[in-house]
């Protein structure tokens, strides 16, 4: 029914009707004016005008001086209206205080587009941060785009742009270069000069007021000039805008990130610079991680990695075969391999025979595989033939050093038939000086990165497994967690316990409470009772059975033990009363009155062959709640084993944050242990994580310890922390990744009272996505994407991967499930989408697809009736559609729900439209 678009990246879809985008305003413009235009020499005004007209971009530039009849021979404008032409882009060189006033004169003339370069604003203080704010209001008013300020301005050498006051123009080429330091642009500039390195954007964003990372990476993901990004960041800006577009684009284009403010005095200095407040380093890794980001140590590595990712294929697994004839070089290799998480490959039987053959006797048998000093030419490639073939290798990294009988001209000329290694990465380096240029120089051609010391070059090969290895952790298809209603969490109860804490007045709930919330969820706890009194704990200890523990219950104390608040294995009645007496006597003397509420009454559980875990949350003040797992117990801050994941997660999710740790050695099964059910401890994390995102008012959450063992997985102790009460509900932090939008699961009834439940579509999906297209008829699938496309097409896991795995900000996808009444298995009936219009943000596109079996049954109605809610909840003001002429359902569908048709005979297409408040 809709056609199809090109995934981001695809070159086709700048060819294939390509839209108008907003950021190209900043990136092509045709018009642009510079404001502050001067002929001083050495002025920024004047070094921008220079710049632009000395590299013609295919526009006309108008200099804006309210002082001078004309700029380096130009005719020179008083203000933006006065301008003989509509003005794409405004280049705004002025001192802070008069930016807003000259916003205002832009909004009225009609610019769609803003590069401020002028500082003095945020970064000052107060006073600069309510001048930003004026200016973003502006720009709201009027669709404006602004980058900057505080910025360098934009380059695009492909076209000939040059708006920036950079002494110079970069060279075209695929490489899009983001930075938040001018001076770092600049630098890197005058360095790609000497080096021929060449970029198709060049971008200082600056301050980033309205135009962030997330508008940059989607609008660059759309462009066919650029194949990589790289950007030197110091701060996130809105975490949610980037991990969006970062996690679309980056399964098509590698988005490699140097990140300044490691340490805590680097993040001050960025603080300074940006005027933006620097998230922990680790939850930015985390956050890299989900969304398929490559994070790099250096300004080298940036421009590295963009190069390699651009000529190699990612590795498919960590296994590195070396190839060298020294022995020391191979072992620096190895070393810098292991300790960066790539593994030596192990030589499979055929290649070791292989390899005997060929080799003289004296050759190391392993890898790396030493082709001894004497190696010629033909042996080195005879060699990689042997080692290329070997299934157990995912790259190959070729060492050559200079020695007497060494040719590393020949030996480099032999290697180039391998530079295009299906599915493997080669990499090569030929150590020395003047003898080893000319085989450098032939490597480099042949497309095979080439590397002056082989460290670096295994250093490289890790980072693109951990790119694969990333991206493969996003888009690798979990499994399901939820069976149907028996598993939903119980979130009225939640709800009630949260409430009514709220209104005492009370940020820490109590262990119970805390472990009825954890119950809700499915996660299992420990028996818990509550007593008041010596009577009632013995009472409860007797129907739980001795030996118990006895625990503080109190609603102001949340760390027990610090307070003697626990007491271990009482073994009977007048234990159990000594124990509530001594704990009461201590919380008084430690804490003071008022901080005894009682006891909670516990089994004593055996932890013998049992971990000891934590998980738990807290808030970053970037990325929202952020999740922890790791080793728990008393020692939890010392030992500091733990890994971070931002929530939601999948089962996939939460098996990498796991692997991230050392206890998840221990918990597949060590010396004679048995394994822990990895598989319901992954479970337990994902259910986590939704009661994480669901539940905004929870600042902290902490389970320690989480009990694991062969037998069972169970909470021994909780604690739970909620946000103050001078916090509006509005305010609450947010997730950096949209969870699953439970408000838009429904029942309905198709026209013969069959039951279907409506819901937004899930990771988890995937194989029931491959059993409702193995359903469709050819008729079907053509009327929804134009063309004819087969199983094997629709069924791609990289394709339903872009199906299932949606950024649920972006777009929506309902389906339509029932039970099968004779297999009891759920089965997908029919999805609808909805698409954002990355153009204009409040309207989109919808689609539908039905199973032939369910056609003329109301599904179709269902599903756009439910689209036509979501839209309207998620502040859309208008939804449109393209319907084949000979789709008439779809056409009565619309029809019926209030959309306008209208056919367009050039294109042979219906096109629908529904104002959606128009039809309220």
């Amino acid at each position: 029914m809709k056609k199809p678009k090109p995934p981001i990246g695809d070159p086709a879809h700048d060819v294939l009707g390509y839209e108008r985008q907003p950021l190209d305003a900043i990136f092509k413009p045709e018009t642009v004016a510079v404001i502050g235009a001067s002929e001083r020499q050495g002025s920024v005004g004047r070094t921008i005008m220079w710049n632009l007209i000395s590299n013609p971009f295919g526009g006309t530039v108008f200099p804006v001086n309210s002082k001078r009849p004309n700029v380096l021979g130009i005719k020179a404008y008083p203000t933006i209206s006065e301008v003989p032409a509509e003005v794409d882009l405004a280049v705004i060189v002025a001192p802070a205080r008069a930016v807003p006033g000259i916003m205002e004169e832009c909004v009225e003339a009609g610019v769609p587009g803003a590069i401020i370069i002028s500082a003095g604003f945020r970064e000052t203080g107060a006073e600069g941060a309510e001048l930003e704010a004026r200016i973003l209001e502006i720009a709201r008013r009027g669709r404006m785009r602004i980058m900057g300020p505080n910025c360098l301005g934009v380059m695009s050498p492909v076209t000939g742009l040059n708006a920036t006051f950079a002494g110079g123009m970069a060279q075209p080429g695929n490489v899009a270069f983001l930075s938040q330091s001018g001076a770092l642009l600049t630098a890197i500039l005058d360095r790609s000069m000497g080096e021929n390195v060449g970029f198709s954007h060049f971008v200082s964003v600056g301050s980033m007021l309205d135009v962030g990372w997330g508008d940059l990476i989607y609008y660059l993901g759309d462009d066919p000039k650029t194949k990589s990004i790289v950007v030197y960041m110091e701060s996130i800006g809105d975490a949610r805008s980037f991990l969006s577009a970062a996690r679309e684009v980056a399964l098509t284009k590698p988005i490699i990130v140097i990140k300044g403010g490691r340490t805590e005095a680097a993040a001050h200095a960025a603080q300074s610079h940006t005027g933006s407040l620097t998230g922990s380093d680790e939850v930015l890794d985390a956050a890299f991680r989900r969304s398929g980001v490559l994070r790099v140590d250096g300004i080298a590595d940036l421009f590295h990695m963009a190069e390699i990712l651009g000529k190699q294929p990612r590795p498919r697994g960590p296994r590195l075969t070396v190839v060298t004839n020294a022995g020391g070089p191979g072992v620096l290799a190895t070393d810098a391999l292991i300790r960066t998480g790539g593994e030596l490959a192990e030589l499979s039987p055929e290649t070791m025979q292989k390899l005997n053959e060929i080799l003289p006797a004296p050759w190391s048998h392993g890898d790396p595989i030493d082709v001894l000093g004497d190696a010629t030419p033909d042996r080195y490639a005879n060699t990689l033939e042997a080692a290329a073939r070997d299934p157990e290798s995912d790259g190959l990294l070729v060492i050559l050093t200079p020695q007497a009988m060494t040719d590393p001209t020949g030996t480099a000329q032999g290697l180039v038939r391998y530079a295009k290694t299906r599915g493997k990465p080669v990499l090569a380096s030929w150590m020395g000086g003047p003898d080893v240029t000319a085989g450098v120089e032939i490597l480099n051609r042949a497309g095979i990165p080439t590397f002056d010391y082989p460290d670096s070059a295994a250093r490289v090969f890790a980072d693109m497994w951990r790119y694969t290895y990333n991206l493969r952790a996003i888009y690798e298809t979990p499994e399901l967690t939820h069976g149907g209603d028996e598993d939903e969490p119980d979130r009225e109860r939640v709800e009630e316990i949260i409430s009514a804490a709220r209104e005492d007045g009370r940020s820490i709930l109590t262990e119970w409470e805390a472990k009825a919330i954890l119950a809700a969820y499915g996660i299992p706890t420990v028996e818990t009772h509550i007593a008041r009194t010596p009577e009632e704990a013995v009472g409860a200890a007797e129907a739980i059975g001795y030996p118990v523990v006895l625990k503080l219950h109190s609603e102001t104390v949340t760390h027990k033990t610090d307070v003697g608040g626990v007491r271990l294995d009482l073994p009977n009645a007048r234990a159990v009363r000594e124990a509530y007496a001594a704990t009461e006597a201590s919380v008084l003397q430690k804490a003071g009155p008022g901080n005894f509420d009682g006891v909670t009454v516990q089994p004593m559980v055996d932890l013998k062959d049992s971990y000891e875990l934590i998980a738990g949350s807290s808030v970053d003040p970037q990325f929202g709640p952020v999740m922890l797992f790791g080793s728990g117990g008393q020692l939890v801050e010392v030992y500091r084993d733990r890994a971070l994941a931002l929530p939601p997660l999948t089962t996939t999710l939460a098996r990498r944050m796991m692997e991230r740790t050392l206890i998840m050695q221990a918990l597949k099964g060590v010396r004679g242990r048995n394994p822990v059910d990895l598989g319901a401890l992954e479970k337990l994390l994902v259910r986590l994580s939704q009661l994480i995102v669901e539940q905004p008012w929870i600042s902290e959450l902490d389970i320690n310890p989480l009990l694991a063992s062969p037998e069972r997985l169970v909470a021994l102790d909780a604690r739970v922390v909620l946000h103050d009460a001078t916090v509006e509900e509005k305010d609450l932090p947010k997730p950096a990744i949209r969870p699953y939008p439970n408000q838009y699961v429904s029942r309905e009834e198709l026209n013969d009272g069959t039951p279907v439940m409506v819901r937004p579509i899930r990771p988890e999906d995937e194989p029931l996505m491959v059993k409702f297209h193995e359903a469709l008829s050819e008729r079907s699938v053509y009327m929804r994407y134009f063309h004819m496309m087969n199983l094997d097409q629709r069924t791609a896991h990289e394709r339903l991967t872009r199906i299932c795995f949606i950024d649920y900000d972006r777009e929506m996808a309902l389906v339509a499930e029932r039970r099968n009444p004779e297999t009891g298995e759920r089965e997908i009936m029919g999805v609808g989408r909805l698409s954002r219009n990355h153009v204009v943000a409040d309207e989109a596109e919808f689609s539908l697809l039905v199973n032939d079996l369910y056609q003329r049954r109301g599904v179709g109605t269902i599903l756009l009736g439910r689209l036509l809610e979501v839209g309207r909840k998620e502040s859309l003001h208008r939804i449109t559609a393209e319907i084949l002429p000979a789709n008439r359902p779809m056409q009565n569908v619309s029809r019926k729900l209030g959309f306008s048709l209208r056919h367009d005979p050039e294109e042979g297409v219906i096109h629908a439209g529904l104002d959606l408040y128009q039809h309220a």
